[in-house]
């Protein structure tokens, strides 16, 4: 069984974060849930390949989205027993295709909670994750406002690529340089608008000092530039 590192959320504002349960393509995934007040938007976190909610990169990350007022779900990709499968062979990481019907589940059941579904939304994807949210945003190309890769494969997401409508922005260090040449091959493969930011000097976990306050900050003013966007536009009539 997986060992649980119990961590502390760094909540900013005295921010709660409370659990959930997501209800996701008939799986039962564990998730942890934060709206600060006034939030813009809700920011969904896709793990990647091994990790969960629990992953200490993505939980500093969501800290810094919700001190720019920015809601946050981490949750759990796979279930418990897919999780111990997993750890044994290694399948399921990899299975873009479930862990993109995980995220569209995800989507879905925001949209259907009374706390999240009048926002905006967007995806947060790491490694293998940043396939699975490319490939979500594809299929709800109505509900999905933004998207940001961190050290991604969005190669992975192959014919989708086209069809994302979200803005999407790629992140990769600047010392990453297998990561850098399949994020430039997928970033010419997008037609929604699109950047690749490169951190100098940080490698594919982003563990030099500052280097993952810079993916934060990228990621929330993408976040907030493109929610914005979204809520000024007119009312259909």
């Amino acid at each position: 069984m997986r060992r649980r590192i119990l961590l502390r959320m760094a909540t900013p504002r005295g921010i709660q974060e409370r659990p959930v349960e997501v209800w996701s393509a008939g799986a039962s995934l564990a998730g942890s849930l934060a709206i600060p007040e006034g939030a813009s938007g809700l920011v969904l976190f896709a793990h990647g390949s091994g990790s969960s909610r629990y992953s200490p990169r993505n939980r500093r990350v969501a800290a810094a989205l919700q001190d720019g007022g920015l809601a946050t779900l981490l949750f759990d990709l796979l279930t418990a027993e897919e999780e111990e499968l997993d750890l044994r062979t290694a399948e399921l990481r990899f299975d873009i295709d479930l862990l993109t019907e995980r995220v569209v589940g995800a989507i879905d059941w925001a949209s259907s909670q009374e706390a999240t579904g009048r926002m905006p939304i967007g995806l947060f994807g790491s490694s293998t994750g940043a396939a699975a949210a490319l490939r979500a945003a594809a299929e709800r190309p109505t509900r999905v406002a933004a998207v940001v890769s961190r050290g991604g494969r969005p190669d992975l997401a192959e014919d989708a690529l086209p069809q994302v409508r979200a803005p999407t922005l790629l992140i990769v260090g600047g010392e990453d340089a297998p990561v850098i040449r399949l994020n430039r091959s997928a970033s010419a493969r997008l037609v929604a608008e699109r950047e690749l930011k490169i951190i100098p000097g940080a490698t594919h976990l982003f563990e030099e000092p500052g280097a993952l306050e810079e993916v934060a900050r990228l990621a929330r003013e993408w976040f907030q530039r493109h929610f914005l966007a979204v809520a000024e536009l007119p009312a259909p009539t």
